[in-house]
């Protein structure tokens, strides 16, 4: 086809999630030219239902940027009653008395409300853009290519691709086989996700020898609810009275119901693949790294990965300094490691202090006696709340 100058580009973003739309929002309000592609129509991604928490740290990024308005929408965990419930005994949820900045907001929400300031802004968002494909991300100017609805295709042409379309991409496939490395756990549970027609107040978890459990709200009618289990589990092993019993065992009281309308299995993993560029493509949030949602930091380093490649990418179009480009990769995974390790711990804590069926009842105790240090250390406390902020 003939190149044409709309298709002409600094950057192609492959990926309308969180991480592409802040990654656009940032090269727009700073004048580097961008377009983002995105597989599914606009109102099928703001329909999709997915938890979010954007910490302290992600809030003041947006407002530093003059994005404030973008997560409006959320509410503070301080303005929501709830905690953690242990054999049916209930603690405040938070374990330090520092304010936080951080919210709760689905990532629908979040995505419309990043969507909109985008196309406000004039930026250039393609949806249904189907089939996409890279080519020559080893040159100096790499393709993006993609099919419309109707049959019709379109060739992007630019100076970076940046692959935000998440761990099943193409972005990370389009890499050739053997040039990154692979760092897996996987863990010995899953959780049981389940989206119900109910209020989630009071919010929070419960540990108990059955198992951990936990409730969310996903708006003023409708929660998500989690249950530990084995991970050779399948939704059919849990219909929905097992459901609300094992909630009410765990939590040691009664628990609202309601009508049932997803059931899924989520396997915890915790996934890092170095480094996080090839050539001159550079790979985001769950292209590179996945950590288990008991740390809620997948968009906090989805988040952390934007901000970087974007002031990497001012410093070389403005100043031709492309050092901060260079350091992309080393940058992200030293802030990655750290939260895959705070990750991994936190995840390990909540759930072998419940059930000893996989790690133990010395583990249990272990566990236990952590959980106590956090609640009673002030020191402790502290520690934990700048890994919760996400200020470490």
């Amino acid at each position: 086809m003939v190149e044409t100058a709309e298709n002409t580009t600094t950057v192609v973003i492959v990926g309308a999630g969180v991480a592409g739309l802040t990654l656009g929002n940032f090269l727009l309000r700073s004048g580097i030219g961008c377009v983002i592609v995105g597989k599914h129509s606009r109102a099928y991604v703001e329909k999709r239902q997915r938890a979010g928490t954007v910490d302290s740290r992600g809030v003041r990024m947006f407002r530093e940027w003059g994005l404030a308005d973008v997560v409006k929408d959320g509410s503070s965990p301080k303005k929501i009653s709830g905690g953690t419930w242990i054999d049916g005994v209930m603690y405040p949820t938070r374990f330090g008395d520092d304010d936080t900045d951080a919210v709760f907001i689905p990532q629908q929400t979040l995505v419309r409300n990043l969507t909109d300031a985008f196309l406000e802004a004039g930026g250039d968002l393609r949806f249904q853009a189907l089939d996409v494909g890279l080519e020559d991300i080893d040159g100096e100017r790499p393709t993006v290519h993609y099919r419309h609805p109707d049959g019709s295709s379109t060739t992007l042409t630019c100076d970076y691709v940046a692959g935000c379309d998440g761990f099943h991409g193409v972005s990370r496939a389009s890499v050739p086989a053997g040039a990154l490395t692979l760092h897996s756990h996987e863990y010995k549970y899953s959780w049981l996700s389940v989206m119900a027609e109910v209020p989630a107040d009071p919010f929070g978890m419960a540990l108990h020898d059955r198992g951990l459990a936990a409730r969310y709200p996903r708006g003023a009618d409708a929660s998500r609810l989690y249950l530990q289990c084995p991970a050779g589990d399948t939704p059919a092993q849990w219909p929905d009275e097992r459901v609300w019993s094992e909630l009410r065992a765990r939590f040691g009281a009664d628990v609202p119901t309601g009508r049932i309308v997803d059931k899924r299995i989520v396997p915890l993993r915790s996934v890092v693949y170095s480094p996080m560029s090839h050539g001159r493509l550079y790979l985001f949030g769950d292209s590179a790294h996945i950590v288990p949602p008991m740390s809620a930091k997948g968009i906090h380093l989805a988040l952390y990965d934007t901000e970087v490649f974007a002031r990497a990418i001012i410093a070389k179009v403005r100043e031709g300094d492309a050092s901060l480009l260079d350091g992309y990769s080393d940058t992200c995974l030293r802030h990655i490691w750290n939260y895959q390790a705070y990750a991994a711990w936190i995840t390990d804590l909540m759930h072998n202090a419940g059930d000893a069926a996989y790690e133990g009842a010395f583990r249990k105790q272990i566990s236990r006696a952590e959980l106590r240090r956090l609640h009673d250390s002030p020191t402790a406390g502290r520690l934990y709340d700048e890994l919760v902020d996400g200020l470490l």
